[in-house]
């Protein structure tokens, strides 16, 4: 892993900062949608979301099945290609000088460890916000997100998969906070 931060020549060009990568993580209705509306507006950087391209690409072709495991096994193999895929997209736009705000899941240690690994040179450039509220509030805000269906929804969420999503969040421990920019983003902060 890098010790420092190696500025590619576009982003030296387009601006006086280096490009960063906004990261934002947390449990399913935590906030990170409306949060991560501030830090584009904030940053002037592009938005790369997760449910926002399985919605698109693979939304038709979703289980209808409540078996866990039928949906998992359909879910992690696209979910992985579409990592790769944004990834390859937030490269491209650092490349050039811009900032990038991941909303990309990474709910568990591992995913976001190997997730770290893939970034190669711009490891040094991310920054960690994790948002987190109590269960029962962010079921309330997941029941009205499906609902209303307002700005920050982009696929139904439904109660079991709430329920597995939350029970698999794991938030950053001591070494990853000791090894990158953590930042605990209070509740208070979220503009709604």
């Amino acid at each position: 892993m890098p010790t420092s931060f190696t500025q590619p020549a576009a982003a030296s060009v387009a601006s006086a900062t280096p490009p960063r990568i906004h990261l934002v993580i947390g449990p399913v209705g935590a906030g990170k949608s409306t949060f991560v509306r501030q830090l584009v507006q904030q940053h002037r950087a592009v938005p790369l979301n997760l449910d926002d391209w399985m919605a698109t690409l693979f939304s038709p072709d979703r289980p209808s099945s409540p078996d866990t495991a039928d949906v998992m096994a359909w879910y992690v193999p696209r979910t992985l290609r579409c990592l790769a895929q944004i990834w390859k997209t937030a490269e491209a736009v650092l490349n050039a000088g811009g900032d990038v705000v991941l909303e990309v899941g990474l709910i568990q240690q591992a995913q976001r460890d190997a997730f770290y690994a893939r970034m190669g040179p711009w490891a040094d450039a991310v920054v960690v916000y994790v948002l987190d509220a109590p269960r029962e509030l962010r079921r309330e805000r997941v029941l009205r997100r499906n609902t209303q269906q307002g700005a920050t929804f982009s696929m139904v969420v439904p109660p079991h998969i709430f329920e597995l999503a939350s029970d698999l969040w794991q938030p950053p421990d001591e070494a990853e906070c000791a090894e990158r920019k953590v930042v605990i983003v209070p509740p208070g902060a979220l503009r709604r």
